[in-house]
């Protein structure tokens, strides 16, 4: 439950922040919870499968549809916070011209790039180093005899591992060795130089093999051998405490927008990763999609392969909410939750320009906002909602009398800046 004190203890900073970050359609990750409100139902099934089904080796694919402006982003953001609470690792991805998802090697790099859990920083290398970090406090990081065996045995550990790939235990143990055992002929550059290969090849990095073949690695990154590569990230993140990954892709829905065989590619790395995740523990996976997805011929039923898969996802008139299909487009906010969302919103601008937003701009004005969306046939558009609040909180700061603003025009206005950022957001661009 969001408290006044929460905004309260907002620096004006960190306030304007928010509110600028939400003039562009996003909510900066480490305020999220101040803006969930509603969909309690999708997000108490998804919280009781983390806790009992994905936590205890469970592993489920879950599809997030909505249509651009109904909150996906907001609430992927809102799982990503509930996993990291819980004690997941957590990745999120949002699939752009630089992340292509047709490109699997690259969708696997920007994956441990944005890894978080609990050590500090974000990616793979933040989290290698916090565990060496870790075991150098104990015989490990001995440069004797004790440390020696105490290597040995961590190397053994991680090969015996069920699951483990070969490849990613020896290259765990080499960073190790690098760190605090390192051969008499290596030193200063040496040492550098190798502990920087295999960082590379913790982050799905093409090495050239003559580096890797003496630390025992003989592959790297492949979307053959991916599904081993991410069981045993999986195994090594279980290992060092979280209860399992969560991985959340972002904007999919670019792929319809995309060439023929763009298209192809992209459902063939959707669909591997719906079967890396059917022979994998502990591994929520989550996709945020339009609903033209589904029923589009460029969607996913133009790849039969995926949609031999994923063609049952949505039938029925009822909603499951243990299902594949998070459908917030047919689950949107009450006039309620948008209201209370609107006196979230008035807080932290009042917050930011230092204003009693609250005399101004009242809560029947909020209503009258959400009336008129309604009306007008767009109530579940969050982001519109947003959008129009904060024009309107923007220009009643500024001095002028909301009782001069036309609602319905705002409405208008806002909702032609946004189709403006849904036509440049689907523009074709991953071709080139």
């Amino acid at each position: 439950m969001i408290t006044r004190e929460d905004i309260e203890n907002l620096k004006p900073f960190q306030s304007r922040s928010i509110i600028e970050s939400l003039r562009k359609g996003t909510v900066p990750v480490d305020f999220v919870p101040l803006f969930t409100v509603g969909r309690t139902n999708w997000l108490s099934f998804i919280e009781d499968d983390l806790d009992n089904y994905i936590a205890q080796g469970g592993a489920k694919v879950r599809f997030i549809s909505g249509d651009y402006g109904d909150g996906k982003t907001h609430f992927m953001s809102v799982v990503r916070h509930m996993a990291l609470a819980k004690g997941f690792a957590v990745s999120f991805v949002v699939l752009t011209r630089e992340v292509p998802i047709h490109k699997f090697e690259i969708v696997y790099q920007s994956v441990v790039r944005e890894l978080r859990g609990n050590f500090e920083g974000m990616g793979i290398r933040a989290l290698l180093t916090a565990w060496l970090d870790q075991v150098g406090r104990t015989d490990v990081g001995d440069p004797g005899e004790k440390g020696e065996r105490a290597r040995f045995d961590l190397g053994r550990e991680f090969q015996d591992m069920q699951g483990m790939d070969i490849n990613f235990a020896n290259a765990l143990l080499s960073l190790v060795n690098n760190r605090f055992a390192p051969l008499d002929d290596e030193h200063g550059d040496d040492l550098e130089s190798r502990r920087e290969t295999l960082l590379h090849w913790f982050e799905g990095g093409r090495v050239p093999k003559k580096d890797l073949k003496p630390l025992q690695i003989y592959e790297f990154l492949t979307k053959t051998n991916s599904k081993q590569f991410l069981n045993s990230l999986i195994l090594f993140l279980r290992y060092i405490g979280h209860k399992g990954m969560i991985l959340l892709f972002d904007e999919m829905e670019t792929v319809i927008a995309q060439s023929a065989s763009i298209r192809s590619a992209a459902y063939e790395n959707t669909r591997l990763l719906i079967d890396n995740s059917e022979s994998s523990s502990f591994l929520h996976i989550f996709f945020s999609i339009i609903p033209d997805v589904l029923i589009s011929e460029k969607g996913f039923k133009s790849y039969d392969a995926l949609w031999s898969r994923v063609r049952s996802i949505g039938e029925g008139e009822s909603l499951n909410y243990r299902g594949v299909l998070v459908d917030i487009h047919r689950t949107p906010l009450t006039t309620d939750e948008l209201v209370e969302l609107g006196r979230i919103l008035r807080s932290i601008h009042g917050s930011s320009y230092r204003w009693s937003a609250h005399e101004s701009v009242t809560d029947e004005l909020i209503e009258e906002i959400c009336t008129n969306q309604k009306r007008m046939g767009v109530l579940s558009e969050v982001r519109l909602f947003i959008k129009q609040l904060i024009r309107v909180l923007d220009m009643a700061e500024q001095g002028r009398p909301v009782e001069e603003m036309d609602m319905q025009k705002e409405i208008v206005d806002a909702r032609r800046e946004m189709e403006a950022e849904k036509v440049e957001q689907l523009q074709p661009s991953w071709d080139s």
